[in-house]
């Protein structure tokens, strides 16, 4: 059973997981999860780069990881990168950057893969336990991918998927400017948002889903937030279930809230305070677009996503 270390990169935060995964008996155990908000995306959507400073985060946090892959003893190693090196002219000096540190060539994947990755990570421990199929949707920094599906003995089974190009820091970066963001500001960005779910639905049938399960840092900050935490607690949030009432609430709390009303919250993670109102906007509008069609009433909120998905691929490879 070959120690495992998996790297995802995305627009707002680096995420290092290293585990030991047997395929064979379906377990999991982790050795370390962390992840270090480097804002890799940041200006990407204006400048079609990478700017210099986003690249110095974020290969300070590739070095740090590679001393804790190194100092476990993983022997197979994942690097995952996804919309914000997409989306860049300069991605080159990126993947360069990355190979020198941590030794393994970073894999810039398309959204569909991206997708399925999470559908992986987010289903494996679902089935037999909550209804399917399943909608997943991994919201991100850059984009936003939606997955639906089902498990098949006991094999997650991609059904349709689509990326699209919305996500906490592009949206932020495009509308929200003040402080909290006008009416005017919250318009444009919720209809950039409804464009993005109508393609999505051009291709992924909501119609099916009896069970929606809801990824990433802004989800599951929405859902410290519906908990009425006071600190992070992943434990909490992992697997829990929210009435879709409660959830929207939450959303609107974030999306309303100032900068320091947001930053005074306990379970808030720095970099994401400046971010997590637009998170917030697109959770919000991704909630009521999959009740709307499936009529699903709840939402359960994973811990475990693309980051668990990659570390899966690799066993299986």
């Amino acid at each position: 059973m070959p120690r495992t270390a998996a790297v995802d990169c995305g627009t707002n935060s680096i995420r290092l997981l290293v585990t030991d995964v047997d395929p064979d008996a379906g377990t999991q155990v982790d050795l370390d999860r962390r992840m270090t908000v480097v804002r890799l995306g940041e200006g990407v959507d204006a400048t079609g780069r990478l700017s210099e400073a986003a690249l110095a985060r974020t290969l300070a946090a590739v070095e740090a990881y590679a001393a804790v892959v190194a100092d476990l003893g993983a022997e197979r190693v994942r690097f995952v990168a996804t919309s914000a090196s997409r989306d860049a002219d300069n991605a080159a000096e990126f993947v360069t950057g990355v190979r020198d540190r941590l030794g393994v060539e970073p894999e810039v994947v398309p959204g569909a893969e991206e997708a399925e990755l999470s559908f992986l990570g987010a289903t494996r421990e679902l089935a037999g336990r909550v209804p399917g199929p399943f909608c997943v949707v991994d919201l991100g920094g850059g984009s936003t991918e939606v997955v639906v599906g089902d498990v098949v003995a006991g094999t997650p089974a991609v059904a349709a998927s689509r990326s699209v190009d919305v996500g906490c820091v592009r949206l932020t970066e495009r509308h929200l400017h003040d402080d909290p963001p006008g009416p005017e500001q919250e318009a444009a960005a919720r209809a950039d948002v409804r464009a993005a779910l109508d393609e999505v639905e051009l291709t992924v049938d909501l119609t099916g889903v009896r069970t929606l399960v809801g990824l990433a840092g802004s989800v599951t900050t929405v859902a410290a937030e519906t908990l009425g935490l006071t600190a992070y607690e992943p434990e909490r949030i992992h697997g829990s279930e929210h009435a879709l009432a409660d959830a929207l609430a939450a959303c609107d709390r974030l999306l309303h809230a100032d900068r320091a009303a947001r930053a005074g919250r306990g379970f808030m993670h720095p970099g994401r305070v400046d971010v997590i109102g637009a998170g917030a906007l697109v959770w919000q509008e991704v909630l009521q677009r999959v009740a709307l069609r499936s009529g699903v009433t709840t939402v359960r909120v994973s811990e475990h996503d693309i980051l668990d998905g990659i570390a899966w691929s690799v066993a299986h490879g």
